[in-house]
């Protein structure tokens, strides 16, 4: 495999009006110190505020050269953590553009601090968007227990922005057995669907995630960008109609 599965990295791709992705360098999961044989893709989401602000969603590794094009469409103002497994790389940024808001999501604090990370937020995100991006994007909390995250819409490209609600692997693109957990667990591409360590919590949870996945379904997406795997470039409805239909009756 070469440096990620969707190359070529740190290159801005334009996804829509004022929106893009960047795909990273390919990092590992750590458990208790130990890295794990199980190379996963990064991806960070730019959106381009109304004022010419840049809203960085879950970035990844610093680059020189990214930031010098990313100067170039606005300036970076917004790096946001998603949820509290999206938030290594904002401290490396955070320290090339100190004037720029470090956003943190539930939890993340303490995940930060007990993997001695240097990062420091200074904002909390809420169920409700904050002024600095009310106009541009709308965003809700999602149900899912340890691992829940926040969501995103973008207005003007009518595009739902996820972290890890939605798993959407290319098998071809994985070596076993990953593979094969893709597969059983339901997160290959075309069929994407929920992280399996959410589904459990949304449940659970089925009066919250009712509402949340209503108020989801109200913004009408046409593209869903994820994270982890292939984005859903057009009928992003029908896409959360296929996975959630079940979770929102």
């Amino acid at each position: 495999m070469g440096a990620s599965l969707y190359e070529p990295v740190n290159v801005y791709k334009p996804h829509g009006p004022d929106i893009g992705v960047v795909d990273g360098p390919f990092e590992y999961l750590t458990i208790a110190g130990v890295k794990l044989p199980l190379p996963f893709t990064t991806r960070m989401t730019v959106v381009r505020l109304s004022n010419g602000d840049l809203f960085l969603h879950s970035p990844i590794k610093f680059s020189a050269t990214l930031a010098e094009e990313l100067r170039n469409l606005g300036r970076i103002r917004h790096l946001v953590s998603p949820n509290q497994f999206h938030y290594a790389h904002i401290g490396e940024w955070s320290k090339v553009f100190p004037e720029a808001i470090t956003w943190a999501s539930p939890r993340v604090r303490q995940r930060a601090l007990a993997r001695h990370a240097d990062v420091t937020f200074t904002r909390d995100l809420e169920t409700n968007p904050p002024e600095a991006w009310r106009r541009d994007m709308d965003q809700t909390l999602f149900p899912g227990g340890y691992f829940k995250e926040f969501i995103f819409f973008h207005y003007a490209s009518k595009t739902l922005i996820l972290t890890d609600t939605i798993i959407n692997l290319e098998l071809d693109m994985i070596d076993e057995p990953w593979r094969t957990a893709t597969k059983l667990t339901r997160m290959d591409h075309p069929h994407g669907q929920t992280f399996f360590g959410m589904r459990l919590p949304i449940l659970l949870q089925r009066q919250k995630a009712k509402a949340v996945i209503s108020k989801i379904r109200s913004w009408q997406p046409q593209r869903v960008i994820l994270s982890h795997g292939r984005c859903f470039d057009a009928n992003g409805d029908e896409i959360i109609r296929r996975i959630f239909g079940k979770s929102a009756r």
